[in-house]
């Protein structure tokens, strides 16, 4: 019997080429898109402002400027506080801060060379006390101003010469690198240089006035009051026109752990910003020898 094939047409699957052609398109998006996405996020890059890094600032009219990070400027507020406390003159600040710069990075570390610990990297071995009172910033700064003050003359040496003259360090002339930082630093939170002082920070913690109310007391203990006004700002009062600088500028390195976001003295105003270390402005009502503080919420 003769068989006839029937004249229909059977359906086939996509050709090898057809999937190719299909596959090259899928690429040439995939890649359009990737590049797109690419110049997008360059662009935003490009757009969103490059802050700076977060810390405080000493500017001197000299030009001369330096930056300390919150730790930093953290242990620069106590030992400048402890040579305040002491009623020494801001050179001894000025010695303490170059030394520390050199010995520990103005960080206050458990290790060090052999057993040296803290800011100044004492040693307990060599009767600076044991490491838990080392590694107390007041402590340490107290008993580094201690020795200092037994050296004679201190108060107009060379401060390299006298800081290794205390320390007895195996790099005798290192200290010197530190001294143009050391004395901005210490005549601006002494009061001596007003409104040079400015801080950045990009956190939101909650006000605590008392981390500053007990480093006032710590320092001036009556000489300087304070209180908290109805809006919630902390206003201090000081005997004369630096003390009032050296309290506002002092105040801003303890800024990031009081929650602080402006401060007025004398004629000047400081406030906080959120994307640039911000410069004094002149005050709508000046105020000789009271500090206003403010606060977050």
């Amino acid at each position: 019997m003769t068989t006839t094939r029937g004249s229909g047409t059977t359906s086939r699957g996509p050709t090898v080429v057809g999937c190719a052609v299909v596959g090259l398109i899928a690429v040439v998006l995939c890649s359009i898109i990737a590049t797109i996405v690419t110049q997008l996020a360059h662009r935003s890059e490009e757009l969103a402002p490059v802050l700076p890094d977060e810390g405080c600032m000493v500017s001197l009219d000299s030009g001369f400027t330096t930056t300390l990070t919150w730790e930093q400027a953290h242990n620069a507020a106590i030992i400048v506080g402890e040579s305040i406390r002491r009623g020494l003159p801001a050179r001894a600040a000025t010695i303490a801060l170059v030394t520390a710069y050199q010995e520990s990075g103005l960080r206050n570390l458990d290790h060090g060379d052999r057993d040296s610990v803290g800011l100044f990297q004492q040693r307990p071995s060599q009767g600076w006390g044991t490491v838990e009172q080392i590694m107390d910033p007041w402590y340490s700064s107290g008993a580094f101003y201690t020795e200092l003050v037994k050296i004679d003359g201190w108060e107009s040496g060379v401060i390299n010469d006298v800081a290794q003259t205390v320390q007895r360090s195996g790099f005798p002339q290192a200290y010197a690198q530190h001294e143009d930082k050391g004395r901005a630093w210490a005549s601006a939170l002494n009061g001596y240089d007003p409104a040079t002082v400015t801080c950045f920070d990009t956190t939101a913690p909650g006000a605590s006035v008392t981390v500053l109310t007990n480093f006032f007391e710590a320092i001036w203990d009556d000489a300087v009051t304070s209180e908290v006004d109805a809006t919630g700002s902390l206003r201090v009062t000081t005997p004369d026109e630096t003390k009032a600088w050296a309290v506002a500028q002092l105040s801003m390195l303890l800024g990031r752990q009081a929650g602080m976001t402006g401060v007025a003295v004398g004629n000047q105003t400081w406030t906080r910003s959120d994307t640039e270390y911000a410069i004094w402005q002149a005050a709508a009502q000046p105020s000789a020898s009271s500090v206003v503080i403010n606060l977050r919420p």
